[in-house]
């Protein structure tokens, strides 16, 4: 638009001013702003969103739409950039080169991941293109993953039972980068959530003892019962009942009790096959199925317990356990 340096960076901070303004990206909806030529985008979703899209592909390349809305050329009156000579270069729209590499660093990714990590993608790919109804959509997950690694594309397309295409770019040989890897890391385990699971029953002032223990090492715990309100007469609040509490929002959970309900059985396969730290003590030893897999521990004194289950939460999750 300019060569003033000035003027340049004055336009990235109108847009921005925009945004803020406004409160959201589709400040050009409004009729202040509204061009008037027609616009059509594949921007669906964000605040004051006023324009009725018609399709049902937001994205682009696709095959659900024939491919549209595409790009208007210069015959049908669009706005076209012209490459601007300058003295010493030329002045263009135009992304980088490095915009057409697509996949080095998500190949570079992949192969630095372990192999129970590199599982975990495959059948999370194999998940996601299962629910697809096209076929072709399906053909066009797979040739992605292919142009990343024959192996990951191998996997998912035995998953949805159809053949695995080969490579259309060249695969690079990147050296794997430990960093992006989380076996054989550990964490800070400060504000990681625990739930502990505990009835009428429950001795208080070994739960209270969990409770303290878990506070010191900045770990939320979180007492999940049967019904809410407090245990040991108002001594411990509860702070979720087997209605409202799931696993996935707990990084860990520990037993303090075993009610015979069929909720603290789904929170149990769920931990566990999410291959979260599980703990258990006294009564709540018999709400695990398995006391000897990695990652569950078990003990008498619930302060021992929970230093058991911070060591475990510092890995992140019981990687070497075997799970469905």
């Amino acid at each position: 638009m300019t060569d003033d340096p000035l003027l340049q960076g004055r336009l990235f901070s109108y847009l921005d001013t925009q945004i803020t303004r406004l409160g959201g990206p589709n400040f050009a909806q409004i009729p202040i702003n509204r061009t008037h030529a027609p616009v059509n985008d594949m921007l669906r979703d964000g605040f004051h969103q006023h324009a009725v899209h018609t399709g049902v592909a937001p994205y682009r390349p696709n095959s659900l739409d024939a491919g549209c809305p595409f790009a208007a050329a210069l015959e049908d009156g669009a706005f076209i950039d012209f490459p601007h000579e300058l003295p010493a270069a030329k002045k263009e729209r135009a992304a980088a080169r490095s915009f057409d590499d697509h996949f080095s660093q998500v190949r570079l990714f992949y192969v630095s991941l372990s192999e129970v990590e590199k599982q975990h993608v495959a059948s999370a790919y194999t998940f996601e293109l299962g629910k697809c109804y096209e076929q072709a959509i399906k053909e066009r997950g797979l040739q992605e993953l292919a142009n990343i690694d024959a192996d990951l594309c191998a996997t998912v397309a035995a998953g949805l039972g159809l053949d695995a295409p080969e490579p259309t770019v060249q695969l690079g040989n990147p050296t794997p980068s430990p960093a992006l890897s989380q076996v054989g890391s550990t964490w800070p385990v400060d504000g990681r959530v625990v739930g502990i699971v505990a009835d009428d029953a429950t001795d208080i002032g070994e739960l209270q003892a969990a409770i303290q223990a878990l506070d010191a090492a900045g770990v939320v715990p979180l007492v999940i019962a049967p019904h809410g309100g407090t245990l040991g007469a108002g001594a411990v609040p509860v702070s979720r009942t087997l209605l409202t509490a799931r696993s996935v929002e707990f990084d860990a959970v520990l037993f303090a009790a075993a009610p015979e309900d069929q909720r603290v059985t789904v929170l149990v396969d769920e931990a566990f096959r999410h291959q979260k730290a599980l703990g258990a003590w006294g009564s709540g030893t018999a709400a695990l199925r398995d006391t000897t897999a990695p990652g569950v521990a078990t003990g008498d004194e619930p302060q021992e317990l929970v230093s058991q289950l911070l060591e475990l939460l510092g890995s992140h999750r019981a990687w070497e356990r075997e799970t469905v």
